[in-house]
């Protein structure tokens, strides 16, 4: 598969949220502002490390909501919710360009958990783990709720949209 068709990835931004404190539920803000080899201002995993960011799909609260959970977004303790990137198939190294200028590295797909964070005892469990990717800031700027996001550099050809 050519450099070209993993740049037709695309999805959108749904929501973005932070939160000062780790391994809490975060708020919802209309726009973040995204600050480069440091993560998201204003937000408690913000640092010089490698899980600046992290993003979960929407598709992963609809598999939970069918299930009877009511979780919001920002409610995994993600960042940044999408759609339409199955973010699974991304492997570190790959670039996501978000709105015109923010460029994303993911850097870990999924964590491990010792014990259950206040975010599994809130929605039974959580996805994080299993379906949340984390990324380091690249290219910095100003990201808003409904911003595209475009897949480049991938470097896995199974990279597609969701929808």
């Amino acid at each position: 598969m050519s450099e070209a068709m993993y740049s037709e990835a695309r999805g959108r931004v749904v929501a973005l949220s932070i939160s000062r404190k780790r391994g809490t539920a975060k708020r919802n803000v209309a726009a973040a502002t995204f600050v480069p080899d440091w993560g998201i201002e204003g937000d408690a995993h913000a640092g010089a490390w490698h899980r600046q960011v992290s993003l979960l799909g929407i598709e992963s609260f609809q598999r939970i909501w069918e299930s009877g959970v009511k979780v919001r977004p920002g409610g995994f303790g993600e960042n940044i919710t999408t759609e339409g990137i199955a973010l699974r198939e991304l492997v570190p190294g790959t670039q996501l360009r978000i709105g015109s200028t923010v460029i994303l590295e993911v850097t870990q797909v999924g964590k491990e958990c010792s014990t259950p964070c206040t975010i599994a005892y809130l929605a039974g469990e959580c996805v994080m783990p299993r379906e949340g990717i984390f990324a380091r800031v690249i290219v910095g700027g100003v990201v808003r709720v409904g911003d595209e996001i475009r897949v480049e550099h991938a470097q896995r050809a199974s990279v597609r949209s969701t929808v």
